[in-house]
């Protein structure tokens, strides 16, 4: 029985283990930016138009680099469970303002479709406080996002 208890308490204490590749910014914002778009029951090709080009205006980068950054992302957000994974990437690596972009994205992607959802919403507030956006900042992305929206 000690044997088993100790072998519990090193399972417990042990770092985890992941067969999952490290989270770059650029992934980590991929996959925010599909969840904003799953969040209204699925992403349709005008979405994913739009998801390949914000990626690749943001990023500079090709088509096929997108193409396999978007893929991966989509795979990420299906088999993520929360967004800390990502948006700690982000804290540590981006300044605030450009967090705040982040979340001006995000809304875009919600925009897309011509309005946002409350599901939308929901995601965006909540990857917004993961990311110590104020709700003012939050509010000024998402209007700034409606007015460039087509």
């Amino acid at each position: 029985m000690i044997p088993a208890l100790r072998d519990f308490l090193r399972a417990i204490v042990a770092p985890p283990s992941s067969s999952e590749p490290a989270v770059s910014t650029e992934l980590a914002t991929a996959v925010l930016l599909v969840e904003a778009m799953r969040a209204d029951l699925g992403m349709n090709a005008a979405e994913r138009a739009a998801a390949m080009q914000v990626l690749r205006d943001r990023f500079s980068m090709d088509e096929a680099d997108v193409r396999e950054l978007l893929a991966a992302a989509e795979e990420r957000s299906r088999s993520s469970n929360d967004f800390f994974s990502f948006t700690s990437v982000l804290n540590d690596r981006l300044t605030h303002p450009q967090k705040i972009e982040v979340i001006e994205l995000m809304w875009r992607m919600a925009y897309v479709d011509g309005s946002a959802d409350a599901g939308e919403s929901h995601i965006i507030s909540k990857v917004a406080g993961l990311l110590h956006v104020t709700h003012g900042e939050y509010i000024a992305a998402k209007l700034h996002a409606k007015e460039a929206a087509p």
